[in-house]
């Protein structure tokens, strides 16, 4: 188990991403990865990631988060395993890409540049991830098909906020909590919230 977070900007947006506020998404969260912890803000400013790692395929720093392509490009957060990442890999190095780490985290990353969303076709596994496109200054996510990693998000005066813990959009300080009064009789009634929504107002 791995814990991410983040924060994307839209243009009309004039929030400022900091590194406090992503060490503090990321440190409420560290028990989900009390093996390395990591924070990264785009050139723009415009997207911000937070990081927490348990590691479990690859245990060197080459496997820290979040993780750059070397050409800056793309920028992934990922939570999960992939179960055919060997599979992947091998397609993905007779292409040409050369790999810095046995992680799986680096084989979304080129089959993401590789196949662009087509990706998820091809995985195996369960997932929670999100990856920053500076050239095209988008964000790409994505849960796998059946939700065991969770992504909670929050859409908040021009901020789009996420983690795998509802926690960590709490240290968004734009954010003032409130009981989601709607989904509170289908809690109180299955112990569980929709697939839709939290118990939090519009996460």
């Amino acid at each position: 188990m791995c814990g991410i977070a983040g924060i994307i900007k839209t243009q009309n947006s004039k929030y400022t991403i900091s590194k406090e506020l992503l060490k503090a998404m990321s440190d409420v969260i560290e028990h989900r990865g009390p093996d390395s912890d990591g924070q990264w803000i785009s050139k723009t400013g415009n997207a911000g990631f937070a990081f927490r790692r348990l590691a479990i395929i690859d245990l060197s720093p080459r496997g820290n988060q979040p993780m750059t392509l070397s050409d800056g490009r793309y920028t992934i957060v990922f939570n999960g395993e992939i179960y055919n990442h060997l599979e992947l890999r091998k397609e993905l190095e007779k292409k040409g890409y050369v790999y810095k780490s046995n992680t799986d985290t680096e084989t979304i990353l080129y089959g993401y540049k590789e196949w662009d969303s087509n990706l998820l076709k091809k995985m195996l596994g369960m997932w929670a991830f999100a990856i920053w496109d500076e050239e095209k200054q988008e964000l790409f996510a994505s849960r796998d098909r059946i939700g065991i990693k969770p992504f909670y998000f929050l859409q908040n005066q021009g901020n789009f906020i996420f983690g795998s813990e509802i926690k960590s959009i709490l240290k968004y300080d734009n954010y003032h909590p409130e009981i989601n009064f709607d989904e509170l009789p289908i809690y109180l009634t299955l112990g569980a919230s929709s697939k839709d929504n939290t118990l939090f107002q519009s996460i």
